[in-house]
């Protein structure tokens, strides 16, 4: 490890420490962060850009305390500028990494959308994951459960979902067990934490919730 904490490695890697927590945690909870070529901190959320990186929990808060605190020029060893609007970013770009991400699902046959499809799948235990649109009807929505020992995701929007199926809007979808699932799940995960959730949106009967 690095005396500064930058990256902390365990486990083959799967790890790296918080700068701003000092929390040592799986990298699919964090975002990595690089200098650029003019010294600007420059969001890694695939996590392959080149040179020194930094982590930060995947969390609003934390993104914002590690600009206020000047963590990122201490992380990366190096005198950094920090565009504005950088944690708005950050939540851009992992709301387009979770919806490409969909949408390969869909073109793969792993995903469905649609009331009546995702229904069937639900009734045939064919989905593990569960994804409703936040600002969607909450009766409508509490005709669906969670599949037992499944995940529920409900932090997208009626036309985010939309854009990774092809529609203006949606409302429901499912995920199949497949390659993609967990991938979708986690980039859920860390778009959550970069979103103000209004309310709990949990699901008790699923085993995750984001």
């Amino acid at each position: 490890m690095t005396r500064g904490g930058a990256e902390k490695i365990r486990d083959g890697a799967s790890e790296r420490k918080c700068i701003v927590t000092g929390e040592v945690q799986p990298k699919n909870g964090l975002v990595r962060f690089v200098a650029g070529p003019e010294g600007q901190v420059v969001p890694d959320v695939a996590g392959k850009l080149p040179g020194r990186g930094v982590w930060v929990a995947a969390d609003r808060a934390a993104i914002d305390k590690a600009v206020a605190k000047k963590l990122f020029a201490r992380g990366l060893k190096a005198p950094v500028t920090v565009p504005d609007g950088l944690t708005d970013e950050v939540e851009r770009q992992l709301l387009r990494r979770l919806v490409e991400l969909l949408s390969l699902a869909r073109k793969s046959g792993e995903a469905v959308a649609g009331y009546e499809k995702v229904k069937s799948w639900l009734d045939k235990e064919e989905a593990v994951v569960l994804i409703q649109a936040l600002d969607g009807s909450g009766r409508g929505k509490s005709k669906l459960s969670t599949p037992h020992f499944g995940s529920y995701i409900g932090c997208l929007t009626a036309d985010e979902l939309g854009m990774a199926f092809g529609r203006q809007t949606v409302i429901h979808a499912a995920l199949a067990s497949g390659g993609l699932a967990p991938r979708v799940v986690e980039e859920a995960q860390r778009l959550r934490g970069l979103r103000e959730m209004q309310g709990g949106r949990g699901r008790p009967e699923g085993k995750v919730s984001v």
